[in-house]
């Protein structure tokens, strides 16, 4: 049942958290707000707010250190699960359909590229585990250095695992947005934080059909929530410091995580080649095969997207690891399967 309905539970569990929580605040419930939920005197910080605020404080604030310590807890056995199911910008992001979104999400690699020399005709084909540098057509000659880049691929893609970002943009961004809070003393990345940004714009909405004043922050708001999510449109793979955290502290986390089992998984039992749990990730990770994806597994956000799309029905989410099945028994790259 979890699986028919994973996709559609990711899009109305974040906008129902978004309902309780206007609501509540409206009606002054003590509910609080997307960035320190709670009720009453019982609020959980956002980690990233708690950090920002103690360091512009230069103070250890006990509110702060618990919520830090829950948050922690939690994406150590959870793993970045809020990016999937509760953070409302991926709400937000329904907005680029507007724009002209390409429909095909995830992955635009993990799949068969085949290039025609025009001098030897030597076909050359393996599996593209990450969006290519540059799209190789039939009939394009290839260089040797890109020759050999694609034979890496097909004799296992250590090449590509050794290329696999250990820390992005967003690591850096984590570490300015920390240095901001203890030299301005203030949390400065909460102005512009788009999950803050989502409520205030709710709020906003909602006092003015209410029959409050028009305000500056009516127009400012929102339009830099588009500004992030829309213009910025690889906000959560690129740029957020809150996902950056999260896939920091999830390293240790050994609960929740995909795994295969290979005696249901069409590679195995039927021998031919699939991909298409690595191409539904849209965080870039290959559940059946690790060491070829683009991002390491504690950035998965147990969206579950892997787990609908498999057609053996071969992946799930336990709580605990069972035994690793995720290479046992998986077939082997090898040059003459790859036109090689």
């Amino acid at each position: 049942m979890l699986k028919n309905n994973a996709a559609r539970l990711r899009l109305i569990i974040p906008l129902l958290v978004l309902v309780i929580v206007s609501v509540g605040f409206v009606l002054n419930s003590g509910t609080g707000t997307l960035s320190a939920l709670g009720w009453g005197d019982i609020v959980l910080l956002c980690p990233l707010g708690a950090l920002g605020t103690m360091l512009a404080a230069k103070l250890l604030i006990p509110q702060a250190l618990i919520s830090l310590g829950i948050a922690v807890v939690l994406i150590v056995v959870l793993g970045p699960a809020f990016c999937a199911w509760i953070c409302p910008v991926p709400l937000v992001q329904k907005i680029r359909g507007i724009f002209g979104e390409p429909k095909n999400k995830g992955r635009e690699g993990q799949q068969i590229a085949i290039a025609e020399s025009s001098s030897g005709g030597e076909v050359v084909e393996a599996e593209v585990i990450a969006a290519p540098a540059t799209v190789v057509k039939a009939g394009e000659e290839l260089s040797d250095k890109e020759k050999a880049s694609l034979k890496g691929c097909a004799s296992g893609c250590d090449a590509c695992a050794s290329k696999r970002e250990k820390l992005d943009s967003r690591h850096f961004i984590l570490g300015g947005t920390l240095l901001s809070a203890a030299i301005f003393g203030f949390p400065v990345f909460c102005l512009v934080c788009p999950i803050g940004l989502t409520f205030a714009t709710t709020l906003l909405v909602i006092r003015l059909f209410s029959g409050g004043d028009v305000t500056i922050a009516l127009l400012v708001v929102p339009i830099l929530l588009i500004v992030e999510v829309v213009v910025f449109r690889k906000w959560c793979s690129r740029l957020c410091p809150l996902s950056a955290f999260m896939s920091l502290i999830s390293k240790v986390n050994r609960t929740f995580k995909p795994q295969v089992d290979t005696a249901k998984c069409i590679e195995n039992s039927q021998g031919t080649k699939c991909g298409l749990c690595a191409q539904a990730c849209e965080e870039l990770i290959d559940p059946r095969h690790p060491e070829r994806g683009a991002r390491e597994m504690n950035e998965c956000t147990r969206c579950r997207a892997c787990v609908d799309v498999c057609p053996g029905n071969a992946l799930s989410i336990p709580i605990l690891p069972k035994k690793d099945k995720r290479l046992e028994g998986a077939p082997p790259l090898q040059n003459n399967d790859a036109g090689v």
